[in-house]
Parts: C-alpha cells; sequence; structure tokens
C-alpha cells in the first residue's frame, strides 16, 4: 500500500489510489491523528463492482485447493504481522493492547478455519427412484457461489468482523468488496495488504472507505448479488429496505441478559460477567447489559462482582495493564452518562462507577432499574451493567426474553430442566450455559432475532449464506 507520512490509499483491482477527499482517523483515547485515509467516491465504488464482476468468471472455477491455500497464506500472513495489527486496532479503536492481540489471534483463526471450510464445500446425492419408473434416475446437488459480495463492517471489531465477511467469501469463490467503518479503516486497509499477496485475482477484493451517500451503490447496485451487514439496527433494516432482491445477512445490536441461578459456581458466574460486560468497554453487541440474580445468592454474588469490576484499570488502550479503554468517541460516552443520570434519577442504584472523563468511562453497575429505561430496554453499548434479582426462575426467563433484541443469552446452572426450558423460551440466536452471552469462537453459528437481525455468520455458515444450491439430474440411459 502506497503510504506517505501516514497516509493511505484505497484498494481496488490490486492498485492503491490516493484520489478523493481525505479523511483524517483520530485516536478515541486522546484525539491524536494517526493517518489520513482517503475515502473513494460513488465512481470509484462503481469501478469497483465492474472489477467484481469481471473477477467472478475466474474466482468461481477456482478449485477448492487454491481457494484454500489462498486463505492459508493470508492467515500466516496476519500472524506475519501480529503485533502490527495489534498496535493499529489499539491505537484507531481505543480496544486495549492485550484484547487486540486477541482479535489479531481470532483473525488468524477465522482465515485457518476459512482455509480448512473451503475444502469442505462439497454437494450432495440424491436417490430419485422414491416412485415408479425413476429407477435410473439420480440428482446430484451443489453449492455454486452466489457472485459479487459488499461486505460493511463496524468500528467495534475492525480486523476479525472484517474477516468474518472476507474468509468465507474466498472460501466460497466470490468476489468481495469491503466497506470499512470511517472511525477504523486501517485494519481493514492493512488487511488488503495482506490478500493483495496472497494470490487471489487483484480484481476480486476491495477495500473502499466511504461517505455514507457514496457507499449506497454497494447496497442498491443489482450486480452485487449479497450485502452482508454489521451495524446498528436503524441502519442495517434501512439497508434491508433499499437492497432490492440481493440476498442480505444482518448482524445486528443486542440486549443481552444473563441469569445467574442459586446452584451456579458464584466465584465463575462473577469473573466471566466482569470480563463479558465490560471487555472493551462493553462495544460489543453481545456484551452483558442485564443480570437476574436469584435472590438467595444475589448478595454474595454482587460482592465477589463489584470488588472484581472495582480492580478493573481503565485508561491508555496501549498501556499493557489497561483492562478498559475509552468508548469509540466522547459523544457515546456522554450519551451513556445520560443514560446513567436518567436510569438514577428514576430511582435505580448506582452500585459502582458512572464517572466520565472524556471518551472514558468508568465501568458501572446499576441496580433496582425499571424494565422501560434506556440502560435496561435498549442497547446500551458502554461498560455498563444493570443487575436485577428474581425468586421465580421462570420470571427470569421471561426477563431475558422481553427484550426487542434477540442475540446470544447466558445462564449459569447445572439445572437440566432449566437450562431446556430457557432454550425453548427465550427467543435468541444461542443460549451459552455457564457462561456469558458474550461468548464467541469464531467458527461456531453467529446470528440474532427480532431486532438482531437474520442469518448467520461463522464461516462455514456464512459461506452457505454465500452460496447456492443447483440441481442436476440424471437419467441413465442404456446405450446412451
Amino acid at each position: 500500500m502506497t503510504s506517505t507520512n501516514q497516509s493511505y490509499g484505497f484498494l481496488i483491482a490490486g492498485e492503491w489510489h490516493q484520489r478523493g477527499l481525505p479523511a483524517e482517523i483520530r485516536s478515541p483515547y486522546d484525539g491524536a491523528s494517526l493517518a489520513v485515509v482517503y475515502r473513494a467516491s460513488a465512481a470509484d465504488i462503481d469501478e469497483a463492482i465492474g472489477a467484481a464482476v469481471r473477477a467472478f468468471s475466474v474466482t468461481r472455477t477456482m478449485p477448492l485447493w487454491q481457494r484454500s491455500e489462498i486463505l492459508e497464506r493470508i492467515s500466516r500472513g496476519i500472524a506475519a504481522r501480529r503485533e502490527e495489527f495489534a498496535q493499529t486496532i489499539a491505537a484507531e479503536a481505543g480496544k486495549p493492547i492485550r484484547t487486540a492481540r486477541i482479535e489479531v489471534d481470532r483473525a488468524i483463526f477465522t482465515f485457518k478455519v476459512a482455509s480448512e471450510e473451503a475444502r469442505r464445500i462439497g454437494g450432495e446425492i440424491m436417490a430419485l427412484d422414491w416412485l415408479p419408473n425413476n429407477e435410473r434416475r439420480r440428482a446430484e446437488i451443489h453449492r455454486v457461489p452466489l457472485g459479487p459480495i459488499a461486505g460493511i463492517t463496524p468500528f467495534n471489531f475492525p480486523l476479525n468482523l472484517v474477516a468474518h465477511k472476507v474468509a468465507p467469501a474466498l472460501a466460497a469463490g466470490c468476489p468481495i468488496i469491503i466497506r470499512p467503518a470511517s472511525q477504523t479503516p486501517l485494519s481493514a486497509l492493512k488487511l488488503g495488504e495482506v490478500v493483495v499477496a496472497s494470490g487471489w485475482p487483484a480484481e476480486g477484493f476491495a477495500v473502499v472507505p466511504s461517505s455514507v451517500s457514496d457507499a449506497a451503490i454497494l447496497v442498491e447496485d443489482e450486480r452485487i448479488r449479497k450485502l452482508t451487514f454489521t451495524g446498528s439496527p436503524l441502519v442495517g433494516w434501512g439497508l434491508k429496505a433499499r437492497a432490492g432482491r440481493k440476498r442480505v445477512t444482518l448482524e445486528l445490536g443486542g440486549n443481552a441478559g444473563v441469569i445467574v441461578h442459586h446452584d451456579a459456581d458464584l466465584s465463575y458466574a462473577a469473573e466471566r460477567i466482569t470480563w463479558g460486560g465490560f471487555s472493551y468497554a462493553g462495544q460489543s453487541c453481545i456484551s452483558v447489559q442485564r443480570v437476574y440474580l436469584h435472590e438467595s445468592i444475589s448478595e454474595r454474588f454482587l460482592d465477589d462482582f463489584l470488588r472484581r469490576v472495582a480492580q478493573l484499570k481503565v485508561g491508555n488502550p496501549l498501556d499493557e495493564a489497561t483492562d478498559v479503554g475509552p468508548m469509540i468517541s466522547r459523544s457515546e460516552a456522554e450519551r451513556t452518562e445520560a443514560w446513567i443520570q436518567a436510569a438514577v434519577a428514576a430511582g435505580a442504584q448506582l452500585l459502582i462507577g458512572g464517572q466520565r472523563d472524556g471518551a472514558l468511562l468508568q465501568p458501572t453497575v446499576l441496580a433496582n432499574v425499571a424494565p422501560d429505561l434506556s440502560v435496561s430496554c435498549q442497547e446500551v453499548f458502554a461498560p455498563l451493567v444493570a443487575v436485577t434479582t428474581y425468586r421465580d426462575p421462570l420470571e427470569a426467563i421471561r426477563a431475558v426474553g422481553t427484550s426487542d433484541f434477540g442475540l446470544q443469552a447466558g445462564l449459569f446452572t447445572n439445572d437440566v430442566r432449566l437450562i431446556e426450558r430457557a432454550f425453548q423460551e427465550i427467543e435468541v440466536g444461542g443460549l451459552m450455559v455457564n457462561d456469558v452471552s458474550t461468548f464467541r469462537i469464531d467458527h461456531m453459528p453467529y446470528g440474532g432475532v427480532k431486532q438482531s437481525g437474520f442469518g448467520r455468520e461463522g464461516v462455514r455458515f456464512a459461506i452457505e449464506e454465500m452460496t447456492e444450491m443447483k440441481l442436476l439430474t440424471w437419467n441413465h440411459r442404456e446405450g446412451a
């Protein structure tokens, strides 16, 4: 990538372009200037789509071994630059450096899994002799790539959530155009360097930071066969309405609930909820936001939990000791602070935290929160956890399920009947037993229902979304 004084171009057809409007990328921690990125125009993105269409004639016929080897090279390429990627994520996203390294490791794993799954894209033989006179017939069911894909990615995982769109697309044999989040484009651009060096057809990959209006062509152009979007529900559902006939996957917001029953390992639950609620300042769709405690163990749990929260170090994301860095912007921290103040004014109890310094918000725990308050019923996307006690576990199950969101939920118990009841009744994409909603391994299916979107990521499942079934029937005639 051409870089002059930390000036980054956009990537189309293997070429880096420094033209159009420059945008300054700043640290959410201290506002320091990190780089200047040139934004692609609508005409540039149209050029990228045209290149992707041409590339599809090549990528769709690439043998599986070749796709697999390219993905393995990308995985190794990220690994070779692990610390560089981690430092970039910490700087542009404000993610604590130790957490940033974990994200890089996850991206390495995501491409590694895609390399393996590329070799498993197969089909199915189906017998057709279920009716008389079909004895010589059989069917082959194949999975074939859809075509050019547009991926729009968020700020909170600027490398691994890009990987979750790029890796399955390449495995499926689809060209892909990535429009990264405006706040955090650098990780995606550096990934572009790795992909360019991997042997993937140059016209089959693009990274185009751009304005929202200029990116509209990615949503509306019929040459794009699939849109995969991760971001806010308001934006996501609006994009779907404009997407026309193309296939759409939406990974949207969450308002995750976790139940801690009286038979739970309380120390382990407190440890996991501390991590699940405050990792990356709570800026994850599956971050723990609501915790329901059985009344018989609530006091013991809270003593341990609040002690752990108080020990979290808040500060510079590049400091190895930092546990909680800044929110993505001062305005987001101010919005959350206002929600906390409104909750307290309405009768909620502030157990710890609530103080703000610029974009840094102290990890916050609230109790006695009315269910109709913003901190309870909306996605807070911040280092804030609201705790509520219950007597009847069915009440807790119903409370978790009342949310308009349905991404993931957690349940700490060893009661099989309670686990089965929760799984049946809580309308979410996934229930994590004896763990927090925040748990995710990158090869498992991931996605939500209700306002949290539809479709699934997780490499194998995303490949299915990026391919379609094609049927071939054989009528074996003697002498033919």
